[in-house]
């Protein structure tokens, strides 16, 4: 586990691994960087059919709808893959809402933890995801946003497994973005377009890539200080540097501020006050 998050691998439940396991995400257990799911089991034909079971409470109906539908278009943007709903009959992919153990010998835990998992493709089970029906589920930054969950287990559901590349749709915590902003990543469309093959448009879908540390030609879009320590923007990408500490540490904007947009195009900090004013567009 340490190795594949990049932590010091110590063999100890050491601060930054407790940190980590602590985090909310998929109950689907972990491999490697875009690696498909062992076997190598994909759907033999690109039309697909859904069904959503049942709906949660915490959400509108249209909106559970618009959040799958979103979510699936996700993945058929980047391949040949098309997905119909259906009502009335066993779909491909099943999807619902569950509470703790569920008869899949895959029992959820409660809030937070374990968000969701899905199937490998197959008969019975196979394609089928679940979600926890004891999270908060939402349609934007508050809770957990049910389009970036349910894209993810959507991405188990055509045969990928779990990605160490921590900007990837693929990864396995959660991390929020703006449903508006989203763009599937590379690693995610290299993934997928290696089980099913590219778009059928004529011009191909590129995605973002995660900045890498070491990378020269790496530019940033703002950069200031807070508390002695440097912080980096890029994209949806905060860098941060602590001159007591060797390395760099990568994580989404989100993740400190959820309610700030990707893009920073400045920031400042003002120390007298103890706080940082990060600029987009006309307004702070």
């Amino acid at each position: 586990m340490q190795e594949f998050f990049g932590l010091q691998v110590t063999g100890k439940p050491d601060r930054d691994t407790l940190e980590m396991m602590n985090k909310p995400r998929c109950g689907v257990p972990d491999v490697e960087q875009y690696v498909f799911t062992p076997g190598n089991p994909k759907w033999k034909k690109n039309n697909l059919t859904y069904r959503i079971e049942n709906y949660t409470t915490k959400m509108r109906q249209t909106d559970v709808d618009e959040a799958i539908q979103k979510a699936l278009n996700v993945w058929s943007s980047v391949t040949p893959l098309t997905f119909q709903k259906t009502e009335d009959k066993i779909a491909d992919i099943m999807i619902s809402f569950a509470y703790r153990d569920h008869n899949d010998n895959s029992p959820f835990d409660g809030p937070n933890g374990l968000l969701a998992h899905a199937f490998q493709p197959g008969e019975g089970l196979g394609g089928d995801v679940h979600l926890d029906e004891e999270e908060t589920w939402t349609k934007d930054g508050r809770g957990y946003n049910l389009f970036i969950v349910a894209a993810h287990e959507l991405g188990h559901s055509l045969g990928l497994s779990h990605s160490n590349d921590p900007g990837a749709l693929m990864y396995p915590n959660y991390a929020y973005t703006d449903p508006k902003e989203f763009l599937l990543p590379q690693d995610d469309i290299d993934g997928i377009q290696a089980i099913y093959g590219q778009s059928n448009d004529a011009v191909q879908p590129t995605g973002p890539t995660t900045p890498q540390v070491c990378d020269p030609n790496l530019t940033f879009d703002a950069i200031t200080t807070l508390r002695g320590e440097m912080m980096f923007f890029k994209g949806r990408y905060m860098l941060r540097k602590h001159p007591e500490r060797s390395e760099t540490e990568l994580n989404f904007i989100s993740l400190f501020w959820p309610n700030l947009p990707s893009g920073i195009q400045a920031a400042y900090e003002n120390i007298e006050r103890d706080e940082v004013l990060l600029f987009k567009g006309n307004g702070i």
